[in-house]
C-alpha cells in the first residue's frame, strides 16, 4: 500500500523532502531556546550580570526569529507537498477509472468512486501533511527535549519515562478498537452518497410519485449509520484526551514537588528549573501531538486502503503483444459464444452457444424479450466484455486480436440510455468525431432526423447542453446520440433499442434508406 501511495507523490518529492528538514531545524530552535533562558536566569537574572542579560536575551531573540523562518518555510514545502499529492491521488485514481473494463466498473459503485476521490482523498492528504510535519516535528522535539532535561538533571528527568509507557499502551488499545469501525464508516459513506446521487438524477421521478418523504428517511436512515459509526469510532478516541490531561497534570504536579525540593537542598538552581518546566511541557504537548497523529493515521488507513483499491485495478481487458491495428469491413460471427457477466464462473449463462453471421454491409435485427441477452451481443463486439467461451469475429479476424482503439474507432455505439455531457450540441456530437466540420456535424443530424429541432434553436449547433442533456427531451437526446455515432462514419452501427423514445413518423424516416 505505501509503495502504491509514495508513486503519487512524484513531482512533489523536493517539496516531501524539505518540510521535514525544516521541521527539524525548527525544533532544533525551540530545544536550544530554554537552555540560552536557563543561563540568562542563571548568569543574568540571580547573578547580577546586565551583559548577560543582553547576550542571552539576543540569542534568544534571533533563535525566535529562525525559528519562525523554519516554521514558515516547512508549514510553506508541506501545504505544497500535500496538496499536489492529494492532486497526484485524484488524476491517478480517474486515469485508472478511464482505462476500466466494462466487467472492472461493474464491481464498484458511482458513489463508492466518488466517494474514494473526495472524502477518501482529503483524509489521505491531512494525514500526509502531518506525517511529512508534525510526524517529524513532534518526536525530535519529544526526544531533543528529553535528552536536553537528562542533560540538566538526569533523575528528575527520568520521572517522565512513566507517562511515556502509559500513554503508549492506551494509544495501541484505542488504535486496535477503532480500525475497524473506520473500516466501516466509510462503507457507509458510500451508501449515503449513492441516496444522494439517485434522489437529485432521480427528483423528476421523486416527485412525480409524491416520494419525498421516503427519500427523506432513506437518506436520514443513511446518515444515521454514518453517525453512529462516527460516535462508536469517537468514543475510543476520546480516551485519548482525559488520559493526556491526567499524564500532563501529574508530569508537573511531579515535577514541582520534586524541583522544589532539589532547589531548596542546593542540588539544582532555579534557571535550570526553569528550563526543565519548559521541556517538561514540550514532552507533554509533543506526546499529545502524536496521539492526534496516530488517531489521524488509524482513521486514514481506512481511506488509503480504499484508494489504492482503485489505484492497483487492473482493467480486465488488455491489448494483444501483436495486435492488428485495421479493420478492414464490417463482417461480425459470432462463433459457439457463452458468456456470464461473473468473472468467477457462477451464475447462469446470458448468452449459450451462440452462431451469428452477419455480412458487411447487411442490415441486422435481433427481437428477444426483457433479458434475452440483446445487449449482451451488442457489448461483445466492441469488446466492452469477453466471451467466458467461443470467440467474436469482426472482419474474420477475433475481436481480442484488435487494439480496444482500432476496433472501437470504426464501430458506432448508441446505447439503451441516451447520454450526453455538458457543452454544446456540437460538443457531444464531436465525441463520434473531434475534427468533424459544421457541414459534417449538420449532415449526420439530417439523417438521424435531429436537424429539424437543432436548427430551431437560437445557437443551433452552439446551443448548450445541460449535464446528461437534460434540457431535451428523451426522443431528441437519443437522435442526437445516433447522429453522434453517425458522425464518426463508422463501418459497424450499433443500435441498442436507440429509438425507443421517437415517434413513428420520426423512426419511419430515419429508417428510411
Amino acid at each position: 500500500m505505501l509503495k502504491t501511495l509514495s508513486a503519487q507523490i512524484k513531482q512533489y518529492k523536493k517539496s516531501t523532502i524539505l518540510t521535514p528538514i525544516f521541521a527539524a531545524l525548527e525544533v532544533v530552535m525551540e530545544v536550544l531556546i530554554p537552555m540560552a533562558m536557563a543561563r540568562l536566569v542563571k548568569y543574568g537574572i540571580v547573578g547580577g550580570d546586565t551583559g548577560a542579560i543582553y547576550r542571552y536575551g539576543f540569542l534568544m531573540m534571533a533563535m525566535a526569529m529562525l525559528s519562525l523562518v523554519f516554521g514558515s518555510v516547512c508549514a510553506h514545502t508541506a501545504s505544497h507537498a500535500s496538496t499536489g499529492f492529494a492532486a497526484n491521488l485524484r488524476d491517478g485514481m480517474y486515469r485508472n477509472i478511464q482505462r476500466f473494463s466494462f466487467a472492472n466498473i461493474d464491481k464498484y459503485s458511482t458513489a463508492g468512486l466518488v466517494t474514494r476521490m473526495t472524502t477518501d482523498v482529503t483524509n489521505v492528504q491531512n494525514a500526509f501533511q502531518m506525517i511529512t510535519r508534525i510526524a517529524v516535528r513532534s518526536p525530535l522535539t519529544l526526544i531533543f527535549s528529553m535528552i536536553a532535561a537528562f542533560v540538566i538533571n538526569p533523575g528528575l528527568a527520568g520521572v517522565f519515562l512513566i507517562p511515556l509507557v502509559l500513554l503508549g499502551v492506551v494509544l495501541g488499545l484505542i488504535i486496535k478498537r477503532a480500525t475497524h469501525l473506520f473500516d466501516q464508516v466509510f462503507k457507509k459513506y458510500d451508501d449515503l452518497n449513492a441516496s444522494v446521487q439517485e434522489n437529485v438524477s432521480g427528483i423528476r421521478v421523486v416527485k412525480a410519485f409524491v416520494r419525498e418523504d421516503f427519500e427523506d428517511k432513506k437518506f436520514g436512515k443513511a446518515a444515521t449509520n454514518v453517525y453512529n459509526l462516527f460516535v462508536k469510532a469517537e468514543r475510543i478516541i476520546a480516551f485519548n484526551s482525559p488520559v493526556m490531561m491526567l499524564t500532563i497534570y501529574g508530569s508537573v504536579m511531579a515535577l514541582s514537588w520534586l524541583g522544589a525540593s532539589l532547589v531548596t537542598g542546593g542540588s539544582l538552581d532555579l534557571g535550570d528549573l526553569t528550563a526543565m518546566f519548559t521541556y517538561v511541557m514540550n514532552m507533554l504537548m509533543n506526546l499529545m501531538m502524536l496521539s492526534m497523529i496516530f488517531v489521524m493515521l488509524t482513521m486514514s488507513a481506512a481511506s488509503a486502503r480504499r484508494i489504492v483499491e482503485v489505484l492497483n485495478e487492473e482493467p480486465s481487458l488488455s491489448n494483444p503483444e501483436q495486435p492488428l491495428e485495421t479493420v478492414k469491413d464490417g463482417s461480425i460471427d459470432f462463433n459457439h459464444v457463452m458468456f456470464k457477466y461473473h468473472a468467477d464462473g457462477n451464475g447462469d449463462p446470458i448468452l449459450n452457444d451462440v452462431d451469428l453471421h452477419i455480412k458487411s454491409g447487411e442490415t441486422v435485427g435481433i427481437i428477444g424479450g426483457t433479458g434475452s441477452g440483446k445487449s449482451t451481443i451488442a457489448n461483445l463486439i466492441p469488446r466492452f466484455y469477453d466471451t467466458t467461451e467461443g470467440t467474436v469475429r469482426v472482419y474474420g479476424e477475433d475481436v481480442r486480436s484488435y487494439t480496444l482503439e482500432s476496433l472501437r474507432d470504426v464501430i458506432g455505439v448508441v446505447p439503451q440510455k441516451a447520454s450526453l455531457v455538458s457543452g454544446t450540441i456540437a460538443d457531444n456530437l464531436r465525441w463520434g468525431d473531434a475534427d468533424a466540420n459544421a457541414d459534417e456535424l449538420e449532415n449526420a443530424c439530417r439523417i438521424a432526423q435531429a436537424w429539424e429541432f437543432v436548427s430551431q434553436t437560437s445557437n443551433g449547433l452552439e446551443t448548450k447542453v445541460t449535464q446528461g442533456g437534460r434540457s431535451l427531451s428523451g426522443g431528441q437526446k437519443q437522435r442526437l446520440t445516433i447522429a453522434r455515432a453517425l458522425v464518426g462514419h463508422p463501418r459497424l452501427l450499433i443500435l441498442d433499442d436507440s429509438m425507443s423514445a421517437l415517434d413513428y413518423a420520426t423512426d419511419l424516416e430515419l429508417r428510411r434508406p
